[in-house]
């Protein structure tokens, strides 16, 4: 009976992408108070038992829809950071990127919720969430060592240089992602552009 429910639950359950597809959606729509399990097994016609079984718990749902998002920003990046140009100019684009859109973005939001809840994770969740910031960390890093080999910047140590710039972008991005009145995105890129052409180009 059970080795047979399981194959059942197999059988009829949506492709994991789809619970992912349509958890952000929800946290797009209705933010992440909108997002219970119940809700979204209806969406994807799973029980919420179902979903548990298949992740875990929300913790770990939560987390997989950060990674998967990641994935396809993480495409866009490298796609941006490819082209043919100024490094300044690439440099700007993963900026660009980098800053949410809005309030409630909500890719933000979910990051900001998985990093809030990672306080009780364990190594291997926090590993994953290491994993996510390095990526970041990495192409930003080649970025800035190509623009300094080239001349176009600088010849600052790309990796210290890359931490405290990731480190400005996050608290500046928190800022619009809560929506804290005074500040907006167009601000925000005004700040950091005025910042990189004092510290690299100048």
């Amino acid at each position: 009976m059970a080795a047979g429910g399981v194959r059942a639950v197999r059988k009829n359950a949506p492709p994991r992408e789809d619970v992912l597809v349509a958890a952000m959606a929800t946290i797009a729509e209705r933010g992440l108070e909108g997002l219970t399990m119940a809700g979204l097994g209806r969406q994807v016609g799973m029980s919420s038992g179902h979903l548990l079984y298949y992740f875990g718990s929300k913790d770990e749902l939560l987390l997989q829809t950060l990674e998967w998002s990641e994935a396809a920003l993480g495409a866009r990046r490298r796609a941006l950071l490819a082209r043919r140009g100024p490094a300044r100019e690439r440099l700007q684009a993963y900026v660009d990127l980098y800053v949410p859109e809005e309030a409630r973005d909500p890719h933000w939001t979910l990051w900001l919720e998985v990093w809030n809840r990672s306080q009780n994770a364990g190594p291997q969740e926090r590993e994953r969430q290491a994993a996510i910031e390095g990526a970041w960390h990495r192409d930003l890093v080649a970025l800035l060592a190509e623009g300094i080999s080239r001349g176009e910047f600088r010849p600052v140590d790309p990796d210290r240089f890359g931490a405290r710039l990731r480190a400005l972008l996050d608290g500046f991005s928190i800022q619009v992602a809560v929506g804290l009145p005074g500040i907006g995105r167009a601000d925000i890129l005004a700040h950091v552009s005025e910042f990189l052409d004092e510290a690299l180009v100048s």
